[in-house]
């Protein structure tokens, strides 16, 4: 069985910068995407970066230029650096792991908190 357990998460004031980490365990063989998703209050969860085992990337539009996504594949861990934070990035981050053949799971979330 899969799990994903994220960290990073919390309070951090306009302009400021976090790291996400998410950290997977169990059988990783055939693993391909890992990404994050957010979800706002009111809000449908949208994709924010996703990176594939060839480190290709991938990020929203909303957050390109302040994003950026990193595996350690030989950890199982992949990060998201968010810097020039604003009030729309507050929500909930959520890890996302795919596998080849289809498999995908979920970590369960770190709220990011974007307030002066």
């Amino acid at each position: 069985q899969v799990q994903l357990v994220e960290s990073g998460g919390g309070l951090v004031q306009p302009g400021g910068s976090l790291r996400l980490s998410c950290a997977a365990s169990g059988s990783m063989f055939g693993m391909n995407f890992m990404g994050w998703y957010r979800q706002a209050t009111g809000k449908q969860r949208e994709l924010v970066a996703v990176a594939t085992s060839g480190n290709t990337t991938t990020y929203a539009d909303s957050v390109k230029g302040r994003a950026t996504i990193s595996r350690d594949n030989a950890k199982n861990t992949v990060y998201l650096q968010m810097n020039t934070l604003k009030p729309e990035d507050t929500a909930v981050y959520y890890c996302h792991l795919k596998f080849d053949w289809g498999a995908e799971y979920w970590g369960k979330g770190t709220l990011v908190t974007v307030s002066s």
